[in-house]
């Protein structure tokens, strides 16, 4: 009797493991991401709250059809990097890009003569540059809702100078461009040369810290203005429009701020990006590097995000370099430009 009750319970539990696999399984399976119960998962676990249950319906009817998507782009295995769920699921590509980017286009009236490049004595470029491993990237932020992603891609470009030319790394505060430089727009699209620009009139910027990120625009703290500044940059420069090696040669000594089309990484999670995608500019962002791949060859840029680190590879993504079209992969190359120190 013992042994036949100890029998069963052995059984027991050895169905209960099975049942507990088979669940885990299923999670990795594309059907489960179609359920309105991981809809419900995806919505906690990215603070997702709907106005009412039309509202919630609809956005599980996008959440669906995005995650469909996924699924077949990565089984079919045809491009450098892979899609995933995150925090943008929910949405179309047409709200995505009117709520998650915001630059515009280079501003006729802000270009500056591009200089002679120069690259500090060297021949050649080096084959690869990471300005990250140099310290002279910060961490990763999240823009959020707010438009200002031309401002966080001029912070950090201003960061990676400033630590290479004087050593020290100090986040800078965003906020205060969204909030102070009143010929921006605030949460709005605009250029990252109106950011350059009001830091050089403004005689510097805060840090981080002292003037913090709200992802709204506010009534401008002028006292903080007056208690000193974290870091300052002396002016700005345009690298010359669609010519990559133009912008490696610079990169080579600094991040640079680039502008994309951002329509078509709503989804990247890793890779190498080779496309498709257009080049309508409507992002900043800040490329930190550049490098190859050791196995297939492929060359790529490094770029920093305004996105968080649940999109992309922990906030950052890899764009294929070298690209046939002059303007670069979703038009990166138009429109890169860098302060100056």
């Amino acid at each position: 009797m013992a042994s036949s009750c100890h029998f069963i319970f052995l059984s027991i539990i050895a169905t209960t493991a099975l049942l507990r696999c088979l669940e885990v399984a299923s999670l990795d399976k594309p059907e489960y991401w179609l359920t309105p119960e991981r809809h419900e998962k995806w919505m906690a676990q990215y603070g997702r709250v709907y106005k009412d249950a039309d509202e919630k319906q609809r956005r599980y009817k996008i959440f669906k059809d995005n995650a469909n998507y996924i699924e077949a782009f990565n089984k079919e295995g045809k491009h450098k990097y892979t899609l995933g769920i995150n925090q943008f699921t929910d949405l179309t590509t047409e709200e995505f890009v009117s709520t998650y980017t915001g630059a515009r286009p280079r501003n006729a009236t802000l270009m500056r003569r591009p200089k002679p490049l120069r690259n500090d004595g060297a021949v050649d470029p080096p084959t690869t540059v990471d300005w990250r491993a140099a310290g002279a990237v910060t961490y990763v932020r999240d823009q959020g809702a707010c438009s200002s992603c031309w401002a966080f891609s001029a912070v950090a470009a201003m960061e990676g100078i400033i630590q290479i030319v004087t050593g020290q790394s100090t986040p800078l505060s965003e906020q205060e461009i969204i909030d102070c430089d009143f010929t921006d727009r605030g949460c709005s699209p605009s250029w990252v040369n109106n950011a350059f620009r009001f830091v050089v009139y403004a005689g510097g910027i805060n840090s981080e810290a002292d003037y913090p990120y709200t992802g709204t625009r506010k009534c401008c703290d002028v006292q903080k203005l007056q208690n000193g500044r974290a870091a300052t940059i002396y002016g700005y420069e345009d690298v010359p429009p669609n010519d990559e090696n133009a912008l490696m040669n610079v990169v080579a000594n600094r991040p640079v701020s680039v502008n994309v089309d951002a329509a078509a990484i709503q989804h990247y999670s890793g890779g190498i990006f080779d496309g498709p995608c257009g080049s309508s500019i409507n992002h900043a962002m800040c490329i930190v590097g550049y490098g190859q791949n050791d196995d297939a060859g492929t060359k790529y840029w490094i770029v920093k995000n305004s996105w968080g680190t649940s999109w992309g590879d922990e906030g950052y993504i890899y764009f294929q370099k070298d690209v046939a079209a002059p303007e670069g992969m979703c038009g990166l190359a138009t429109s890169p430009s860098y302060p100056t120190m």
